[in-house]
């Protein structure tokens, strides 16, 4: 990205978590006026909307992108637009928003993601996210979308031995690190060793996954506003994008190698070089770690361990909120749970707020620049950004 690169000037998030009793409009209607006055604007100076929700089912309202103008009236007959591009469906809209800006359609556009998946019982929900896979192939996997990932991890111990230490060690992680994050769906310190055993409250999901190695089914939206660069400059705050890059794989898992996410590698490359930094130049990465598998294969992807070599970053501490490149300071989709359509913009604001060093207990000292990947499916939409702070 250049000079002129959009910026976001303004943020908001909701508690995550089972949210009963919220209505999903009301719960958009929040986060929409309070990002909006966050970034100092009112409704009549936002130019575009982008609404980020995969729904699949989760609840019978579709067709979303005008609830907001129920909240915000005097949003109404701004360019409104829903976008899905599944787990990573809050990037696709942040991309959206930035396209808004850079063609000139607007100055400053609203970015919301959003999901309630809490209305359906756990067997529906792993049916709804099961849609994210190539049905011709996978839609019979049992476990749902776990299923799938079990078979990744089944493979990557197969190929690279039995990895059980790592991931109980990522899970530990986020767990503690989600001690500090007010927003996050569980808020418990599990330890290394309830995370490593089996036992009767962490049995096996599917493969060698465990239910700590799984994220939390979650309500819950983000919302935040970008800005044209020119305009953020008089603004109370501005968090450029140093990069944004994204990139697609083929959607079956035959097709690739389930023990390597390439686009998600290539996605990486492109960023660094994008944003002229190397990967240790970054104070920080929120990565999409749906199971903690994926945190497993980011590390690989992201250039932090060559293939099969992922366990050391966790296991030797690079990965830790005091490491070499803090993995999850929030804690992550593990602890702060993962509503698929707002946790792409849950994890740039996460991210934002480190780069302005506005995370409270989360904070990362000193912090310049934060990576966020963001991923749909096993590796198959891919998005990374490097924030910087301008002012």
């Amino acid at each position: 990205m250049t000079a002129s690169s959009p910026c976001i000037t303004g943020w908001n998030h909701s508690q995550f978590g089972k949210l009963d009793g919220i209505d999903p409009e009301a719960l958009i209607g929040q986060v929409a006026k309070a990002a909006i006055e966050h970034a100092g604007l009112t409704p009549e100076d936002i130019g575009s909307i982008h609404i980020g929700t995969f729904n699949g089912g989760f609840l019978y309202q579709d067709f979303p992108s005008s609830l907001v103008f129920n909240t915000l009236p005097a949003l109404r007959f701004k360019p409104a637009v829903r976008v899905e591009n599944a787990c990573a469906t809050g990037s696709a809209a942040i991309h959206s928003g930035m396209q808004s800006i850079l063609s000139g359609q607007a100055r400053h556009a609203l970015v919301i993601g959003f999901e309630k998946m809490t209305e359906l019982a756990t067997p529906q929900v792993g049916e709804v996210l099961l849609k994210c896979c190539y049905a011709k192939e996978e839609a019979g996997i049992p476990g749902g979308f776990a299923g799938v990932f079990g078979k990744i991890a089944q493979a990557y111990f197969d190929r690279y031995g039995d990895q059980s230490d790592a991931l109980a060690a990522i899970a530990a992680k986020n767990h503690k690190n989600g001690m500090s994050n007010p927003y996050a769906h569980m808020r418990k310190d599990f330890g290394f060793d309830f995370c490593r055993n089996v036992s009767e409250k962490n049995p096996f999901v599917a493969g060698p996954l465990k239910r700590t190695d799984c994220s939390l089914i979650s309500d819950g939206a983000a919302a935040l506003v970008l800005s044209a660069a020119d305009a953020a400059k008089t603004m109370q705050r501005a968090v450029t994008f140093r990069a944004a890059v994204h990139v697609n794989d083929f959607l079956p898992l035959s097709r690739r190698d389930p023990t390597r996410f390439e686009a998600g590698a290539l996605a990486w490359q492109q960023a660094l070089k994008q944003a002229d930094l190397k990967l240790l130049d970054l104070s920080l990465v929120e990565t999409h770690d749906c199971f903690t598998i994926a945190e497993l294969l980011e590390y690989e992807a992201m250039g932090l361990a060559e293939p099969g070599q992922g366990a050391r970053a966790i296991l030797d501490g690079v990965t830790a909120k005091n490491g070499r490149l803090p993995i999850n300071p929030s804690g992550g989709l593990k602890s702060k749970g993962h509503p698929v359509g707002a946790t792409g913009v849950s994890m740039h604001v996460m991210a934002a707020m480190q780069a302005s060093h506005d995370a409270g207990d989360m904070q990362i000292p000193n912090a310049r620049y934060a990576g966020v990947f963001n991923m749909g499916g096993a590796a198959v939409a891919n998005y990374v950004s490097i924030l910087e702070r301008v002012h």
